[in-house]
């Protein structure tokens, strides 16, 4: 094909403008960052001569939001009772959810126990075929076989009422969204800040206003999943083909029938995928949710930390586990099936021994047979179990323990390995040096050595080098808030804990994601153990590391590491692994050995996907480093902890906002180098 001017006339003028702009901008940022290191160095030369008080934050500059709320606190308490926002909204929502929390969980109760494992079974099958369906039911009754089969029917129970509003609220906002953009553009940031607020900042609000016990647990529960329900339903409705809906148009359907017959079928993968996330995320809150009163799991696990009961928070975080498995697996699993149909139109089954048999029946009637054999043998068992209710309640005798053997592990562990001999290693000498040699200077740097303007500066500039004019200008003002609200030296304590924590697991994250991106046995090594590490509970994380560790900043940073390392290990593996097979054989032509490949070639071009990783693992580090507060870790999560145990609400909002914004901050600069690297890709 011979070009057209057109075609040799724009490299030619697009090309030298292009280089001219990056020579340009190169300059204007060296002569910023300049500028900016002299200015910091000369500004810190002066302030110490001023004094080392001038380092802290102006208390005169704190505008106390504390007593106003405080204030609102006392009148709501004050007013609960007569006050017609409490007696025709608030009570109520209260009484509603209370009602329909206690209806199910006496539905599952008095159920038989078989038929539990019944519905379960026929549920996963038809989701995803007998080996998740056998799977499901071995996880519940390992729960059963815990002694943890009413804590497990109590948090099956808040977990489902929670997920069934949080569906009931976000798959038609998805709608409205995907179909009015004025909608999204204002739903957009609320859902931001919502997926950014650690789960924790959500209790605080709503004990204010429905008390405690579970009523406000499915409260902070819906409000924490509700993001991925939302975004994901409108995201099904937007891809839906335009051709489709044209030729819909053509056939004269009036928009409620094209959004019932055509989008809404068409974007089932991605609602049911939405689905799975809002479950997942709303297990993720259980064990916090229990702090309020839940029950459940949740109250094992707290009741295990509370007491250093390892054993018995590790049986119940265990439990939490299965069950995010089971719903992960089910409800996946479905999304998977209706994505994928079949030649007919129907979605594509999973395959058992009568699948040729299967395939000659109309779904309609295989339908009505499957659930009716189901239904049969459910009535068979509540009719036979009625009069003795022998079956009801799992059996005690069945009770299979781990609590004593994790017990005596954990106690070993700690007097063995706090010091091995006389040797300066062990858990012991290495608490000592992380807390010498790393938090305690950070910290010391950003509240004492470095006057607080400079430490705005300093941050600004990364954030303008991450993300531009917005993203330093966001930055700056989120920090001069923090010391605005009072908490300039909670929240410097807090980002140290978050920064030495990410160091930690990107250091030996980063490694291992490309040690399993290079060896597939690795990467098959490693999967159950990620996967364990991101369904298990954040609380359970805490109770070994206090036993090996002994309260204070360390365990939570430890326990961080461990929350965290999962998204940074995963993204490297994916982020090498989708790297063109052309180009590295292309590389591997040329000479380059393995070093120089991974070097040059695939970390360059994976580096997107690895900051990706890191921006998640920022996020995971700061909200455990929060919960590490219960533990003494100090600085803004004991703040948010100490406010809700206190029924200080001043308190809990000022820590709450201060996380939030912490929080903001640390998405948008990680964010933003994730999208230059795109960018440059």
């Amino acid at each position: 094909m011979i070009p057209t001017a057109q075609d040799t006339e724009k490299p030619a003028g697009d090309l030298p403008r292009h280089r001219g702009a990056q020579t340009g901008t190169g300059y204007r940022h060296l002569l910023l960052y300049g500028a900016a290191l002299v200015s910091v160095v000369l500004a810190t030369v002066l302030w110490h001569q001023v004094g080392p008080e001038s380092t802290t934050f102006p208390e005169a500059w704190n505008i106390g939001i504390r007593g106003p709320i405080d204030q609102f606190q006392s009148w709501v308490i004050g007013n609960r009772a007569d006050h017609p926002a409490f007696l025709y909204f608030f009570n109520p929502i209260k009484t509603t959810v209370d009602n329909s929390l206690r209806a199910i969980e006496t539905l599952l109760r008095w159920l038989p126990w078989p038929i539990h494992f019944l519905l379960l079974y026929a549920l996963a099958y038809r989701a995803r075929g007998h080996r998740v369906a056998i799977s499901s039911v071995v996880g519940l009754l390992l729960m059963g076989l815990f002694g943890l089969w009413d804590a497990s029917m109590t948090t099956f129970t808040l977990i489902f009422f929670s997920v069934f509003v949080a569906l009931l609220i976000g798959i038609p906002l998805g709608i409205a969204a995907a179909r009015y953009p004025r909608l999204e553009a204002f739903v957009r940031p609320l859902l931001d800040a919502m997926q950014t607020m650690p789960a924790f900042v959500y209790l605080i609000p709503v004990v204010l206003f429905f008390g405690l016990a579970r009523t406000p647990s499915v409260i902070a529960t819906v409000i924490y999943a509700l993001p991925p329900a939302i975004r994901l339903t409108t995201l099904g409705i937007r891809q839906v083909d335009v051709h489709v809906l044209e030729a819909a148009n053509a056939f004269g359907a009036t928009p409620w029938q094209k959004l019932l017959r055509v989008q809404l079928p068409l974007a089932l993968p991605s609602i049911l995928l939405g689905v799975n996330q809002t479950i997942m995320m709303a297990l993720g809150i259980v064990v916090i949710a229990a702090l309020i009163g839940a029950g459940g799991l949740g109250q094992e696990v707290i009741e295990g930390l509370q007491r250093l009961r390892v054993g018995q928070a590790l049986e119940a975080g265990l439990a939490i586990v299965l069950m995010a498995i089971i719903f992960d697996r089910v409800s996946y699993g479905f999304s998977q099936s209706s994505s994928h149909p079949t030649s007919s139109g129907s979605p594509q089954r999973p395959t058992h021994l009568f699948a040729n048999l299967r395939e000659n029946i109309p779904p309609t009637l295989y339908n009505f047979v499957y659930w009716s054999t189901v239904t049969l043998f459910v009535l068979t068992l509540i009719l036979v179990d009625f009069d003795s209710g022998l079956l009801r309640g799992f059996p005690e005798a069945w009770r299979f323990s781990i609590r004593e053997p994790v017990d005596i592990a954990v106690r070993w562990m700690r007097d063995n390995l706090y010091q091995i001999g006389d040797l300066p290693i062990g858990t012991g000498p290495f608490s000592d040096w992380l807390i010498i040699y790393l938090l305690n200077p950070l910290r010391k740097l950003l509240l004492q050595q470095l006057p607080w303007p400079l430490v705005i500066l300093a941050f600004s500039i990364i954030a303008y080098h991450a993300g531009g004019r917005r993203v330093a200008l966001f930055t700056a003002c989120s920090l001069l808030a923090l010391g605005v609200l009072g908490l300039w030296e909670e929240s410097m304590d807090t980002l140290s804990q978050v920064l030495v924590a990410v160091f930690f697991a990107v250091a030996f994250g980063v490694p291992l994601g490309v040690w399993a991106a290079r060896n597939d046995t690795v990467a098959w090594l490693l999967r159950p153990i990620l996967d364990f590490l991101q369904t298990i509970p954040t609380f359970v994380y805490l109770v070994p590391v206090i036993m090996l560790f002994n309260v204070g900043r360390v365990p939570g940073v430890i326990a961080s590491v461990l929350y965290a390392i999962p998204p940074v290990i995963r993204l490297t593996n994916l982020g090498i692994r989708q790297v063109p097979a052309a180009t590295v054989e292309a590389a591997t032509l040329f000479g380059s050995t393995d070093g120089q490949i991974l070097r040059k070639v695939q970390l360059p071009l994976a580096r997107a996907s690895i900051m990706l990783g890191i921006n998640q693992t920022v996020m995971m580090v700061l909200a455990m480093v929060i919960i590490a507060g219960l533990v003494g870790g100090g600085a803004l999560g004991f703040e948010a902890v100490t406010g809700l145990a206190r029924n200080e609400l001043g308190r809990g909002i000022e820590a709450g906002l201060a996380i939030v914004l912490l929080a903001m901050i640390l998405d948008r600069v990680t964010q933003g180098w994730a999208g230059q690297q795109e960018i440059r890709e």
